[in-house]
């Protein structure tokens, strides 16, 4: 990756960090993201398996020289993540929540699928060439455009809901939870379709990135001791460092080889 770039990977390392972390002092999964139910064999077991998959991934990712297997590691992970969460939708496909739930995964792996792109450095005739490259890169692309509709959506659907999050120190806010689920949506669309798309991903990464910091830094600093702000915290976090990542590669040529 190019060095404007590094700051949203070692953004996103940290996120990454940040949830391994969590899942050892917690031993479970993210609090909104449960892809494995309360009665599977050995659950513990598997959400320690995950934190070591993230913080060693996390950690791994802000060296060059081991870049290349994490992100290789992550992707996988990422992908089965996602997949975990896929058969609600076709349990509840009426409740706009489980499109949210799973629209922030998409989003985190478009990020990665980026990374994977940028990095994985793939031996030629692999499986997964058609991951890797530019070709990866339009792919995690589109990705993350459909996943910015199910997110925007929510806002209008659970206006309250999300205007009880807007701080409470500024006007207007459910005009603001409207406003901002257009923009989303917006950003989404532009991406799609190629409207200023390098506009939109900054602007979609922009409206995380303040969530992030007015919403659940001062929930952290309210109470540092509670699981859920920390946890919010995170997934906010890597979510917007997923939005950074994809921002940082629309209209940008990465020379053919290994490591492109």
């Amino acid at each position: 990756m190019t060095r404007s770039q590094q700051p949203a990977l070692t953004l996103f390392a940290i996120g990454l960090i940040g949830l391994g972390i969590l899942a050892f002092i917690y031993g479970d999964f993210a609090l909104v993201w449960q892809p494995v139910a309360a009665w599977v064999p050995g659950r513990t077991a598997l959400a320690y398996a995950s934190g070591v998959v993230m913080l060693l991934g996390g950690i791994g990712l802000l060296f060059e020289a081991t870049a290349a297997i994490s992100v290789r590691i992550l992707f996988l992970y990422l992908i089965l993540w996602t997949l975990l969460k896929v058969p609600v939708l076709f349990v509840t496909p009426q409740i706009e929540d489980v499109w949210l739930g799973v629209g922030e995964l998409t989003v985190l792996l478009s990020g990665g699928w980026i990374l994977f792109a940028r990095l994985a450095r793939l031996r030629e005739g692999s499986l997964l060439s058609f991951a890797a490259g530019e070709s990866g890169v339009r792919i995690a692309r589109i990705v993350f455009a459909l996943s910015l509709i199910p997110i925007g959506l929510s806002h209008l659907i659970y206006t309250q809901q999300t205007a009880d999050y807007v701080p409470a120190w500024f006007h207007f806010r459910v005009g603001f939870a409207r406003l901002t689920g257009i923009g989303q949506m917006a950003c989404g669309l532009g991406v799609l379709f190629s409207i200023l798309p390098r506009i939109a991903a900054c602007t979609e990464a922009v409206m995380l990135s303040l969530f992030t910091l007015l919403v659940w830094l001062p929930a952290i600093l309210a109470a540092p001791g509670t699981r859920l702000p920390w946890t919010a915290f995170f997934i906010s976090w890597i979510i917007t460092a997923a939005a950074w990542v994809v921002a940082g590669n629309i209209g940008v040529k990465h020379p053919a080889g290994p490591g492109a």
